[in-house]
């Protein structure tokens, strides 16, 4: 048994060693920093050694963020900003991956997949500020429209009613595309035998839609479905910090960008780290929680 370990270990050297890297990334970035989580219960001076001279205060921090006035808010808007992320980050990929599998001009077809695709790899730096120029509520492309057929200019980045949803469709408009290859890929693992079938019983192309098409992606929906709960309390840092304002920060402020502010431009490192743990923690329990379903309903497993 021995024998056979150390030469399977030797025939899998090279492969242990191209994941190597990656390990000590891991390891260096994710789990080293870990020991910072002790700030969270302290009165965190930089000036001082982080163990053995910081005065403990045990949760103090967390009770302090607990009683923040507007602490309530900031956690609904990160859930409902996220939650509904989560909602069209699901619905929209189906559907263009369905009107896509329709489509009988190749070319076509893969023009617009690589169209809708290419967002995904665009930063926030650049989308923020494409975005703060086109829904500007002076010379922006939108309002300019909006007054050529006699509406109102709307202020989609400085209103507290439209912040929050202009976050939602912007962010989804970026990544739709990304999702959409996910289930384009799904439905071509579909055997086209069931198609021929379905129009030999006189199924027209929408029958077959709702009776082949999503029946044989089920399983990958609930999936990205199950998955996506770890993510309800991740409503884009990057996006929000590069597009918001302390004019919407009653409808668009969530816990990474309160935390950007009380911890760096505040100083209050303990206090940032109270609210960046107690994030980390509903994280861990609706990520394990995802995977509980994806292991029950996908048969999905990590190993």
């Amino acid at each position: 048994m021995i024998e056979l370990n150390i030469k399977k270990l030797k025939r899998e050297l090279p492969l242990n060693l191209m994941i190597l890297p990656g390990f000590i990334f891991i390891i260096l970035f994710s789990y080293v920093p870990m020991a910072g989580i002790i700030i969270a219960f302290q009165r965190f001076i930089p000036a001082k050694r982080l163990f053995g001279d910081q005065q403990w205060v045990g949760f103090k921090n967390f009770k302090y963020v607990m009683s923040l006035p507007n602490f309530d808010n900031i956690l609904w808007n990160t859930f409902y900003i996220a939650s509904l992320k989560v909602i069209l980050g699901l619905v929209v990929p189906i559907v263009i991956a369905l009107l896509l599998n329709e489509m009988k001009h190749v070319l076509l077809k893969r023009s617009i997949q690589t169209a809708i695709y290419l967002p995904h790899f665009l930063s926030w730096v650049v989308l923020g500020g494409i975005f703060i120029d086109i829904l500007s509520p002076t010379n922006g492309l939108v309002n300019t429209l909006l007054n050529k057929l006699g509406l109102n200019s709307i202020f989609f980045l400085g209103d507290n009613k439209w912040f929050p949803y202009t976050m939602i469709l912007t962010d989804t408009w970026k990544d739709f595309g990304y999702g959409t290859i996910i289930y384009l890929a799904a439905l071509t693992g579909i055997n086209p035998n069931l198609y021929e079938a379905a129009q030999m019983d006189g199924a027209n192309r929408w029958k077959q839609t709702i009776h082949i098409s999503l029946p044989g992606i089920q399983m990958v929906i609930v999936l990205l479905m199950v998955l996506s709960l770890g993510n309800l309390l991740n409503a884009g840092f990057d996006q929000i910090f590069n597009m918001y304002s302390p004019m919407v920060y009653e409808s668009g402020d969530i816990l990474d960008t309160f935390v950007y502010r009380i911890g760096l431009l505040d100083a209050q490192f303990g206090v940032a780290t109270a609210v960046g743990l107690f994030k980390s923690v509903i994280a861990l329990i609706l990520v394990s929680t995802s995977y509980y379903f994806a292991y029950k309903f996908a048969d999905y497993r990590i190993f």
